[in-house]
């Protein structure tokens, strides 16, 4: 007989109860420094226990910024996407461990053996899409030049944000987010009363 409880409501209350301490510790103590241990201890569990919920450290620590990833577009869920990706650039200032989870864990991923890998594949596309479909409302908006070619564009608005996640973790003293705003400024083209 099939059971009635639905898609397991326990463990997937467990999973989520896990992934919300993964991430304040995470974000608090920086990936490096965190063991799956402490992370199952943060969760109330065993190792052994919490690795159960997600199968390895690699789907603990995907899950973890697929969390990432949800929370940042439930904080951003309206808006521009390019705004959205400034607000993110600056929030990221505010959880350096998380950053260099996000950094360490997707240069890792760029193995296709990686298990990982493919879902960065499908985060950079859909970023990529998003992003194309704000420089060209942006471009008939006449606030962004509309010489610029939108997926060029959203390629190295990705670009930017990681590799200033990047250089966030070597002393950065600029402000990531305004160095992003900076960018977007430079972009900007003639508006329509010009």
């Amino acid at each position: 007989m099939a059971n009635s409880r639905g898609p397991y409501a326990k463990g997937v209350a467990k999973r989520a109860e896990i992934l919300r301490a993964a991430l304040e510790v995470i974000a608090r103590h920086g990936y490096r420094k965190t063991s799956t241990r402490e992370l199952a201890a943060a969760a109330g569990l065993s190792e052994a226990g919490m690795l159960h919920y997600f199968g390895s450290k690699e789907q603990l620590f995907e899950a973890v910024l697929r969390a990432r990833d949800e929370a940042d577009l439930a904080r951003f869920e309206t808006g521009d996407p390019i705004d959205n990706l400034t607000a993110i650039v600056r929030h990221n200032g505010s959880v350096p461990g998380l950053v260099q989870l996000y950094s360490t864990f997707s240069a890792e991923a760029g193995d296709p053996e990686h298990g990982s890998h493919q879902y960065f594949v499908e985060r950079y596309a859909g970023i990529r899409a998003a992003l194309a479909d704000a420089v060209r409302a942006r471009q008939a908006a006449g606030t962004l030049n509309a010489s610029a070619d939108p997926e060029t564009i959203a390629t190295l608005l990705i670009a930017l944000s990681d590799g200033l996640q990047v250089q966030s973790q070597y002393e950065l003293q600029a402000d990531t987010a305004e160095l992003f705003s900076h960018l977007l400024d430079l972009l900007g083209g003639p508006t329509r009363d010009s």
